[in-house]
């Protein structure tokens, strides 16, 4: 593909006043909202001069429903909201997004009973530990004495277009377990036809409970709630999203396109703001990490004890206890470019929801693409980032190179399944998939 510049810029890209001061951001209860969080502790909203409040939101949806009826002027999001809701699965808004907040963060756990089950499927090393990653392949013969015994397989996750939705559905396909479909044309929006697990959303601060009560037998979700499992003695964290896809994009600071277009400075000053708060929390290889978990474990933010926050913050993950194993990108904020939002990620999201029947019919290349460039907005970005490095706050070399960046990543290669993601060939990518919808199927 072109290189085509996605902006040009003037000697200093000039930031105007902001057209609107006081702001109320949402978030849930997760580690990667911290961007929002260190922002506002470290000054760096009242510097653009915003004055801002953030506010925890009971779910994904409510928190959604607020940006969209203006109670919120932005909100800690799923990567997939801003796409969902303006192609119209679930509620119909155009939001845009101009900032990518994390990479990684997710993990998927197992129940105890379901983890003793699994052990005898998996590989272990000469000492006796599990090799890493763990397929869904050991999960198979587990769900499938489920079905002989007449019981279903359920496993929670956090939301329908959720990263880890996808996440999970991608880790037990790639294991031969089919996940189910959508049919929302045909009013199904359950997501379980033809599903050997049978997935369902639960809030994330409420997965071990569910778990616990047997409710569920694992889930995928973000920190602190897989660490969680492992203090509490009721599961086994079997593998992070870093292993599913190294490097993955994850959450995403979304606001309604109306909402940015009457405030285009203010957006750009917010965006600045989160690239120096996710700038700090990477800074000097995650220097910064202990204090940013102390902030966290505030019961204004994520509210978990500190020790369990900092088992995934601090360049660690805990899977089974006492085994502990050094995972330093596990939360990454800054680093490769995390905070700038490449329309491949939009595409890939796009991708599994024609995979999962979200999206019911074949779309050509180029819907994808006009889609994607609708919704996530490097040029908003690229303002943002371009007046920080001109005015010395910031390093050019911490950024794509504005003039040439396309806004697609090189084809991607770190998957489970060893299956190549090309961003600007979505209809190629879903074709190598055995489990699936492509090309013109239609449920």
């Amino acid at each position: 593909m072109a290189a085509v510049g996605l902006s040009s810029f003037s000697v200093l890209a000039e930031v105007g006043e902001p057209e609107k001061e006081d702001l109320k951001f949402g978030f849930i209860k997760l580690t990667d909202m911290a961007p929002l969080a260190i922002a506002y502790e470290k000054g760096y909203f009242e510097d653009e001069g915003l004055y801002v409040t953030l506010e925890a939101q009971a779910n994904w949806k409510v928190l959604l429903d607020g940006v969209i009826d203006g109670q919120l002027d932005g909100a800690h999001m799923l990567a997939g909201q801003p796409l969902g809701a303006t192609i119209g699965f679930g509620t119909q808004a155009h939001i845009i997004t101009a900032f990518s907040m994390d990479l990684n963060g997710n993990g998927i756990t197992v129940s105890n009973e379901i983890w003793e089950e699994m052990q005898q499927y998996v590989e272990k090393d000469k000492d006796g530990k599990p090799i890493h990653p763990i397929k869904a392949d050991s999960l198979k013969p587990v769900v499938e004495s489920f079905k002989d015994a007449g019981e279903a397989f359920k496993m929670g996750m956090v939301f329908p277009v959720s990263t880890h939705n996808y996440e999970l559905r991608y880790w037990l396909a790639a294991g031969g377990l089919h996940p189910g479909y959508y049919a929302p044309h045909k009013g199904d929006t359950s997501g379980q036809i033809d599903a050997d697990v049978l997935l369902s959303v639960t809030p994330p601060p409420q997965m071990p409970s569910t778990m616990e009560a047997r409710t569920i037998f694992g889930y995928c979700v973000g920190e602190p709630w897989n660490q969680q499992a492992v203090f509490k003695g009721i599961g086994v964290p079997v593998i992070t999203d870093y292993e599913i896809w190294k490097n993955n994009p994850e959450k995403v600071f979304g606001v309604s396109n109306e909402w940015a277009e009457e405030n285009p400075n203010t957006h750009i000053r917010v965006v600045r703001a989160m690239i120096r708060a996710a700038y700090w929390l990477d800074e000097d290889n995650n220097a910064n990490r202990k204090a940013a978990v102390k902030i966290l474990s505030k019961s204004t933010y994520v509210g978990a004890d500190e020790e369990v926050i900092a088992n995934s913050m601090t360049g660690t993950f805990e899977y089974e206890k006492g085994d502990k194993r050094e995972v330093p990108d596990f939360n990454v904020f800054f680093r490769y470019f995390a905070t700038y939002p490449y329309y491949s990620d939009a595409v890939w999201y796009l991708t599994q929801m024609r995979r999962w029947g979200q999206i019911p019919d074949a779309k050509p290349n180029s819907w994808y693409m006009d889609t994607a460039k609708k919704v996530y907005r490097p040029d908003i970005y690229a303002k943002a980032a371009q007046s920080l490095i001109d005015e010395g706050v910031m390093k050019a070399v911490d950024f794509p190179k504005f003039d040439t960046e396309t806004g697609f990543r090189t084809p991607q290669t770190d998957f489970i399944d060893d299956i190549t993601f090309d961003g600007t060939k979505p209809n190629e990518y879903l074709e190598q998939f055995e489990i699936g919808l492509k090309g013109n199927t239609k449920l």
